[in-house]
């Protein structure tokens, strides 16, 4: 088994705000993330596929094509949005990075050829704080 990772980067808005809660109780719980005027994140995403190297082409699977599933089906969806207010994969969905790596998870895998596993959505929402979901 070979792993194949593709590092991508965007940037979005968001606020961490759950609506069955008072202000004050979301302000203790998410702090400044519950601003009322948003904030946002330069995010860094690792995905990791896996799988057989196909022997006609000596590859997993073609770098450009990931790219393109990723571009396509999460970063042209995510880049320069609001998370709460613009990503329809995103409604109904608390806006926070673990949430948003499951969502990705769900955007990708779809579309991956049928020899290819996702392995790990890894998202990083700062340098220091990131997120790792390896499917159920």
């Amino acid at each position: 088994m070979i792993f194949l990772t593709r590092h991508e980067h965007f940037n979005a808005a968001h606020k961490l705000y759950n609506p069955g809660w008072s202000e004050e109780k979301n302000i203790e719980v998410f702090g400044k993330c519950a601003n009322a005027n948003w904030h946002g994140h330069n995010y860094n995403l690792i995905v990791t596929i896996k799988g057989e190297v196909n022997e006609d082409t000596g590859f997993l699977m073609d770098a450009k094509k990931l790219s393109a599933i990723l571009s396509e089906h999460v970063c042209e969806k995510i880049d320069h949005k609001n998370l709460n207010l613009d990503v329809d994969f995103m409604f109904g969905k608390l806006a926070s990075t673990e949430n948003l790596a499951l969502a990705i998870w769900e955007q990708i895998l779809p579309h991956l050829p049928y020899n290819v596993k996702l392995h790990c959505v890894k998202l990083y929402e700062t340098p220091s704080i990131c997120v790792e979901y390896f499917g159920n």
